[in-house]
């Protein structure tokens, strides 16, 4: 491909902005979308943090046996009753908090997000990055193409 192919292209069909819609629409649109992403990050953060708990409680009664083994049972017995198996917060364990997180705030935010990209833009994604693309890619050069070589425009 020499650097003056695909001059002339912008976004797909998928993220031309619709009729009659403002930037100011597409703007909030992105920024809502923006946010979405910090809640996806925050919800990979939270398994996260329900992983290594997971790992840690294994690791625990790990511990517990080799103390055991080692001739401190009074430890051995202490860290397994009351911090083995113990809830993290009252009444959960991280599974409890994932499956409310996802259920609860995760699911609103998906499903209004995505409401609102219906209601405003036909459901189409991403159209104040791919505004940011076609203004920030020089237009011509190799690496800066609007789409990969096997889309339509």
């Amino acid at each position: 491909m020499t650097d003056q192919q695909h001059d002339d292209q912008g976004p797909d069909a998928a993220h031309h902005v619709p009729e009659g819609v403002s930037e100011a629409t597409v703007e909030a649109l992105g920024t809502l979308s923006a946010a979405v992403e910090v809640i996806e990050h925050a919800r990979g953060l939270l398994y996260g943090f329900h992983r290594l708990t997971g790992m840690a409680d294994l690791n625990l009664g790990e511990a517990v046996e080799q103390l055991r083994k080692a001739g401190h049972t009074d430890l051995a017995d202490r860290i397994d009753t009351e911090l083995v198996g113990r809830n993290v917060i009252a009444g959960r364990w991280t599974f409890q908090i994932m499956e409310d997180y996802d259920d609860g705030y995760y699911a609103l935010a998906k499903e209004l997000e995505k409401a609102a990209r219906d209601q405003l833009v036909d459901g189409k994604r991403h159209l104040f990055e791919a505004g940011m693309k076609e203004d920030r890619r020089t237009q011509g050069r190799r690496h800066h193409e609007a789409l990969p070589a096997d889309l339509p425009s």
